[in-house]
Order: structure tokens, then C-alpha cells, then sequence
């Protein structure tokens, strides 16, 4: 079957379901964002150029390839040497340049998410200041608040970076994590319209189960289980149910 099959849902409500997309238009679209940032004027450009795709099918194709873009090159700009030429660069435009958004002028030119730099740019200046490498705890916390950075500029560019990124970042998490929670209070619903037996996650943490997915239905069955939120290729394939079913 020559095609690719996606279904998501934005914050605003929009659904798409049973959405198909055969793969030479998956690859062309794939091949298009190569060229993208993950910015929101980047959504954009896309519903520009294919204006027949809802914006939250695009969305996930681009989330997709964007990431698997990310994973290719992260080892790069982690290296210690490449870290410091950023850092510095940073340092040395923001004091003459402070109000520009000089975070995301950085992320775009050397291609990297603009949530992921703040994140190393955050954690370079905190260890210049405290001598001592942060907890991840320390960074989650000034990523979601950045009024407790010290520096005021840094958190102004940092908050820029999450603010615009639509791939990475504490934002998008929380976006997701909505959404998630809405899809499965929909799911819920469905099976008891349907008065099909299942444990959700929280009965499944007071049973004491490893592995707690949304729902278990307790009467197996066979489904197509779809890892991402629009299906490629390689995120899809076809299962059938051992003695219980998971959704």
C-alpha cells in the first residue's frame, strides 16, 4: 500500500482522522523541511506551499523530521570546543546587542533547536557562574520560569528561544501533555459508550504494574498501533494482542 496515514489534533480543537497521504507527497514534504526552521513562521510556509494538508498533519510531519534532523547532529554541537565558540559569541554580541533576539539568530545560523541551545547556553552560564555543572532539576525549573535566571538578558533571550520553538522546549511539552490528557479522556469515553471492560493508567500504578499505558482493555484484540502523531513509514505496523490489549 503506497501510503502513509495520519491522525492528530491541535490545541485549538482540530481533529483529523483517517487522513491519507501517499508516500511520493510524504517525501516531498520531507524533502521541503529540510530547508525549515522550527519556528512558528515556518508553519507558515508550509501551509503556503501545501495548501490542501491541515496545519496539524503538517505540523507532525515536520515535528517528525525535524527531531530525527536534531538526533543526527546533536553529538556536534555538544562537543566542549563548540560549546565555547557559542557561548562566547553569545556573550560577546548580547553586550552590544541585547535586545536583539540573539539566541534565535544563533540557532538558525548553525541549525539547531532554538529551545535546545537556550538549554546549553543556560547550563554554559551556570556553570561559569557557579562553578559546578547544574542539575537537570536546576535547568528544567529556570527553562519553564526563566524569571529565576540571575541574568535578566539571558533570561529574556532564553524565553524567546522556548516561546518560538514549536518542536523542543517546555512549552511544546506542555502542549503535548494537554493534548494527551484530552485524547485519553476522549478514549475513556468511547469504551464505556461501547461497555468494553479496560484499566486505565492509574489503576494500573495501584495494581503495581511496571509498564502503565493509557488504557489496557481486559478482553484482548488485534489493532495497528501508531507510535507518533502522523504516521511515516517506520512508526507504523500492524500487532496483534497477547492476552491483553493496550491502547
Amino acid at each position: 500500500m503506497d501510503a502513509v496515514s495520519g491522525g492528530s489534533a491541535t490545541g485549538t480543537g482540530e481533529q483529523v482522522n483517517n487522513l491519507r497521504i501517499c508516500r511520493a507527497e510524504y517525501r516531498s514534504i520531507s524533502r521541503f523541511v529540510e530547508q525549515l526552521r522550527p519556528t512558528r513562521q515556518c508553519m507558515k510556509t508550509l501551509q503556503t506551499h501545501f495548501t490542501h494538508l491541515p496545519a496539524s498533519t503538517l505540523l507532525s510531519i515536520f515535528s517528525q523530521e525535524y527531531q530525527k534532523r536534531m538526533k543526527r547532529s546533536m553529538a556536534r554541537h555538544h562537543s566542549p570546543e563548540v560549546l565555547r565558540v557559542y557561548y562566547q559569541r553569545y556573550r560577546d554580541e548580547a553586550e552590544t546587542r541585547a535586545t536583539e533576539p540573539l539566541l534565535l539568530e544563533l540557532a538558525n545560523q548553525v541549525d539547531l533547536s532554538p529551545a535546545l541551545l537556550a538549554r546549553l547556553m543556560l547550563e554554559c552560564f551556570l556553570e561559569e557562574r557557579n562553578a559546578s555543572v547544574p542539575s537537570r532539576q536546576v535547568l528544567n525549573n529556570m527553562l519553564r520560569e526563566p524569571y529565576l535566571i540571575p541574568d535578566l538578558v539571558l533570561a529574556k533571550h532564553i524565553e524567546q528561544c522556548t516561546v518560538n520553538d514549536c518542536c523542543y522546549g517546555p512549552l511544546v511539552d506542555c502542549i503535548k501533555h494537554a493534548i494527551g490528557l484530552e485524547h485519553e479522556d476522549t478514549l475513556r469515553d468511547k469504551l464505556r459508550e461501547r461497555n468494553l471492560s479496560f484499566l486505565d493508567e492509574n489503576q494500573l500504578r495501584v495494581k503495581g504494574y511496571d509498564k502503565t499505558p493509557d488504557i489496557i482493555l481486559e478482553v484482548p484484540i488485534g489493532l495497528v498501533r501508531v507510535w507518533s502523531s502522523t504516521g511515516s513509514a517506520s512508526s507504523q505496523s500492524w500487532t496483534a494482542s497477547g492476552s491483553e490489549g493496550s491502547c
